[in-house]
């Protein structure tokens, strides 16, 4: 009984370790360099270099809350969450980077020139 119960518990417990201890998918290494989620499209350049293939791929809309609030006697101000929310069109950009066929490509998509997703999408090849 005993040595069933342990079985049940160790398989979950190992997949909540590896999970812990696996590299996070919302960043990569450019050299030694690291690029992230949230960062600008110029910080990303300035970093990797250029990408090896950039398209346009539409537009989206994005909501920003614009509403700031100050309690009285402060001089700091705060944003009120939830209200006075503004909806505005950013363009969405993809940038592929092939690091040569030893290493993983990178898909990274900008939205309004701001990273929100970086995707593996197999090893690369050899410019010709």
């Amino acid at each position: 009984m005993i040595l069933r119960l342990l079985k049940l518990l160790f398989i979950p417990a190992v997949i909540v370790v590896g999970l812990f201890l696996s590299e996070s998918a919302h960043a990569f290494r450019c050299g030694s360099k690291l690029v992230r989620d949230g960062m600008h499209e110029q910080q990303v350049l300035a970093i990797c270099g250029p990408p090896t293939s950039v398209r346009h791929i539409g537009h989206t809309v994005r909501a920003f809350d614009y509403r700031l609030y100050r309690p009285r006697g402060s001089d700091t101000y705060y944003r009120h969450p939830g209200f006075g929310t503004l909806a505005t069109e950013v363009v969405v950009t993809e940038y592929v980077y092939n690091f040569g066929p030893r290493k993983l490509m990178r898909r990274l998509v900008f939205e309004g020139s701001v990273l929100v997703t970086i995707e593996t999408i197999g090893y690369g090849y050899h410019d010709r």
